[in-house]
């Protein structure tokens, strides 16, 4: 009995959810077919929703509403993903995103160049390798070396999708192999997610 009656609360539908997003006055919010596009003082940037299955539409006084109508509690937290998906978007146009990176090494400096209009990153004699690993930038991504510290780089961009995709892909490239990562701690890492401005 037991049993069944938890299997029953796991499958209780909600009959309505929603939530209200405000838009700002600087930035234009269009929907079609559950594919958004926000326009800004920064750019525009896309995003297909079309895997969830929520309604979304303008309200007046831009604000937008996503819903839900008689779903099971997984399909109605994809509102709140809904939900912060436009909200990077437009937190990304207006204001941007910044990524941190800092190297980390014992012996062997890591030598990274910025190459091809601070799209491509190559990092050389990571570990004292000969190999150069050469990372491409997803799409509106670009790459800085910080002006006050030493042996830093910043990502910039406005889909924080890309800038946080990018900034993996250069800390996939230094994974130590073959050797105890207690000891060898060498590596790029993220030191830190800004918004640039604040929030």
């Amino acid at each position: 009995f037991a049993r069944s009656h938890s299997c029953a609360a796991c499958t209780m539908r909600q009959v309505h959810k929603e939530s209200i997003i405000t838009v700002p006055e600087n930035v234009t919010l269009d929907i079609k077919a559950r594919v958004i596009t926000v326009k800004g003082p920064r750019g525009t940037l896309t995003k297909n929703l079309k895997h969830m299955s929520v309604d979304i539409y303008k309200l007046p006084d831009n604000k937008v509403k996503v819903e839900k109508w008689f779903g099971a509690t997984k399909e109605s937290a994809s509102i709140r993903s809904a939900c912060s998906h436009m909200q990077n978007m437009i937190t990304g146009v207006t204001k941007g995103f910044e990524y941190k990176m800092r190297f980390v090494y014992a012996h062997f400096p890591i030598n990274v160049a910025i190459v091809e209009k601070d799209t491509v990153v190559e990092i050389r004699n990571f570990l004292g390798e000969k190999i150069v690993r050469r990372i491409q930038c997803h799409p509106g991504v670009t790459v800085s070396r910080s002006a006050d510290v030493k042996d830093e780089i910043a990502l910039v961009g406005n889909d924080i999708d890309n800038v946080s995709l990018s900034a993996a892909l250069i800390n996939q490239a230094c994974h130590v192999k073959n050797k105890d990562i207690r000891k060898f701690l060498d590596g790029i890492y993220i030191s830190e997610r800004n918004v640039i401005g604040g929030r």
